[in-house]
């Protein structure tokens, strides 16, 4: 792909989404960095072999911009996928990848995209075994969208879900909160200010394999993308039928994300994670589950922020660093657009 396109002036043509000579070529260049078995075949579907429970999910990444600090779409897409399947105690085993491209996105550009996509599922251990690349006119699509699908095994006895968090689970976060949704604010031109907060997108299934070596009866898992930590606490609390109450000063955020949101009025609980996951852990086995979480590269500034009770149930209350006392709902609107 690098000597083929490494004329920068070289672009995505309607041509290249024609199914003609230039789709074939487009597509062999993906098939070149994705190297598998199940892909190189290039037949209509992946043949591949499962026995147990199997997970599957998808999702669609917009991103804006497609560069961000620390990440980009690709990259985003893969994890965002891996942490999908990994919320459910699944290992993540095959993913697709279907890009729609615009007329005149850089032949360059692509490979820089398609290259992190690569590097990301190496990371998590995952396939790339099939896509679809289709290209549409200027102004039809805003330079590339990508959704990737992805399928897992569950072991046997796991059951994670969020309608399973219990009475007196306690709550583990696994690290500071809203630097993704920080970082891609900061990537905007629009936004005049500077910060050094990187985005957190980073595959998450290695964490969870980890805590479910300690502990069979993690009772629920959730990375809190869009919408932050509220919007998911909210979720499990309604799902589950349970109350749900979390400690202000207990919640890790950056102080430069912390910075970010005075000066703009947001709310870091609202701000969207692509690294980070909650853990609805019985009391016996929370210590051991905080400990390997601390443990992991990922998971260092993991703290308990809460506790799962019998009031107030389907609801969510924040104890504020004052002694007070807030009720935290979903978030309603959307606080920044296209942050995945």
């Amino acid at each position: 792909m690098v000597e083929k396109f490494k004329d920068d002036a070289k672009k995505i043509l309607l041509a290249h989404g024609s199914g003609g000579k230039l789709t074939h070529q487009l597509i062999k260049s993906f098939v070149k960095k994705f190297r598998n078995l199940p892909l190189a075949r290039l037949d209509d579907s992946a043949v591949l072999k499962f026995k147990g429970k199997l997970a599957f999910t998808t999702d669609s990444y917009v991103v804006d911009p497609i560069y961000f600090p620390g990440g980009d779409i690709g990259k985003l897409a893969v994890n965002g996928t891996v942490n999908d399947l990994a919320m459910v105690g699944a290992r993540p085993l095959y993913l697709s990848a279907a890009t729609i491209i615009e007329e005149g996105f850089s032949l360059v550009e692509l490979e820089r995209i398609v290259d992190s996509m690569n590097r990301a599922a190496r990371a998590a251990g995952v396939k790339i075994v099939a896509g679809d690349t289709k290209v549409v006119g200027r102004g039809s699509a805003d330079k590339i969208f990508i959704n990737t699908s992805g399928i897992g095994l569950i072991d046997s006895g796991i059951d994670i879900s969020s309608k399973n968090a219990r009475i007196g689970d306690r709550i583990i976060l696994s690290g500071t909160i809203g630097d993704h949704g920080i970082a891609i604010l900061s990537a905007r031109e629009r936004f005049d200010f500077q910060t050094k907060v990187k985005s957190d997108s980073q595959p998450l299934n290695g964490i969870v394999w980890e805590i479910l070596k300690v502990s069979k009866k993690v009772h629920a898992l959730r990375d809190p993308t869009r919408g932050g930590l509220a919007t998911s606490l909210n979720e499990i609390a309604e799902q589950s039928g349970v109350g749900i109450e979390i400690e202000e000063e207990k919640i890790p955020v950056k102080e430069e994300v912390k910075g970010v949101c005075e000066m703009l009025g947001f709310d870091p609980l609202y701000i969207a994670n692509e690294g980070k996951l909650v853990a609805f852990v019985p009391e016996r086995d929370c210590a051991k589950v905080l400990n390997v979480i601390r443990k992991n590269r990922y998971g260092k500034d993991a703290q308990i922020i809460g506790t799962v009770v019998s009031r107030h149930k389907g609801r969510v209350l924040v104890k504020t660093s004052v002694g007070g006392e807030r009720v935290l709902d979903m978030l309603t609107g959307e606080q920044l657009p296209r942050i995945c």
